[in-house]
């Protein structure tokens, strides 16, 4: 994997078309009427601050499963022979994650680089997405019990489902193409 200094990222990061985008939002709304421009770059600073807390704790928390966590014991509780037993774990992992779903990515690259199954890892992120404990308790306290419950199962029934068809639908060649695409180091 390619590293990067500072000032490559700086340049890279000016050279985004996104980036010059935004710039050029931002000049307008400062033209246009300066308090848009000044509530935009007050929201802007928020959220990445709330990025910035979240991030460094995702990087430590993937470097910690890199690490301490090798092949065999990837395999052997989330591999294509896992089983019940890697739905299981794909679904601890996703329920009881916090932060955003952008966080459960790199996880699901270090659980295939590892050799989870990809039915478990798409299962993992699907719960993540939607099934995490703090969502579930909020909308027990919104909803109520009962539709928390109904929602719920036919949620997880749906995904477990949906990833093991699109694991399926894919094929083993299709998927070991994704996965290398994913774990080369040209990326």
């Amino acid at each position: 994997m390619k590293k990067f200094s500072i000032s490559e990222m700086f340049i890279s990061m000016l050279k985004s078309k996104m980036f010059i985008f935004v710039a050029i939002l931002y000049v307008i709304a400062a033209v246009i009427k300066f308090e848009f421009f000044t509530e935009a770059i007050v929201l802007s600073a928020s959220q990445l601050s709330q990025a910035l807390m979240i991030i460094p704790v995702i990087f430590i928390l993937i470097g910690l499963i890199d690490v301490w966590v090798d092949r065999e014991t990837m395999i052997k509780y989330m591999g294509d022979k896992s089983g019940v037993v890697g739905v299981l774990v794909a679904f601890m992992f996703g329920t009881l994650a916090a932060g955003p779903l952008v966080g459960a990515f790199p996880l699901a690259y270090i659980m295939l680089k590892k050799g989870a199954r990809y039915a478990n890892v798409l299962f993992f992120l699907t719960i993540w997405s939607s099934a995490k404990v703090p969502i579930i308790l909020f909308q027990v306290q919104s909803m109520g019990l009962a539709f928390t419950v109904v929602s719920n199962i036919t949620l997880i029934s749906i995904f477990l489902i949906g990833s093991f068809a699109v694991e399926l639908l894919l094929g083993k060649k299709e998927i070991e193409n994704i996965i290398t695409k994913a774990t080369s180091d040209e990326n």
